[in-house]
């Protein structure tokens, strides 16, 4: 069974409903990349009238995390995941939906390959940009994902 946006959808629902409710979607995944999607709105603003730093990161570390769950699911081996370190940096108010991408397909499937082959942990920074409605960069998050194959 592949991961489809719509179980992504339902994953958020039930293991990260904060996210859910500050309307933190996921649009599209596929083998290099998955595109979340969450719209400024009174639940998830700050004092300064945009959207609070922390749901922009959920819905940047969701983008990168789905494409590992995704890439961990097709390898068919029990891997755990974990992200041990992040970073961010803003340059534009984030008003209206805001579009995070994760190109990072190929680096992850690199990072399992080995974690596999060796059986020893890998790290992996991945990053997620996003954009306001008019394509515009408001963020980019890196996150480091610590892997390891389990007994």
């Amino acid at each position: 069974m592949s991961i489809t946006p719509r179980k992504l959808d339902t994953f958020i629902i039930f293991k990260l409903p904060a996210a859910y409710f500050c309307g933190v979607r996921t649009k599209h995944i596929d083998d290099t990349k998955c595109i979340v999607t969450v719209r400024y709105k009174w639940i998830n603003q700050n004092p300064f009238k945009s959207m609070f730093w922390a749901v922009q990161g959920m819905a940047a570390e969701f983008s990168t995390g789905a494409l590992v769950i995704s890439k961990i699911k097709e390898s068919g081996k029990r891997i755990s995941m974990l992200v041990t370190s992040n970073n961010a940096t803003f340059s534009k108010k984030a008003k209206g939906r805001i579009t995070f991408t994760c190109n990072d397909g190929n680096l992850i499937d690199d990072t399992l390959k080995k974690a596999i082959e060796t059986g020893e942990g890998q790290t992996i920074w991945v990053k997620s940009i996003g954009v306001n409605e008019d394509g515009v960069e408001v963020s980019t998050f890196n996150f480091e994902w610590s892997i390891k194959v389990k007994d």
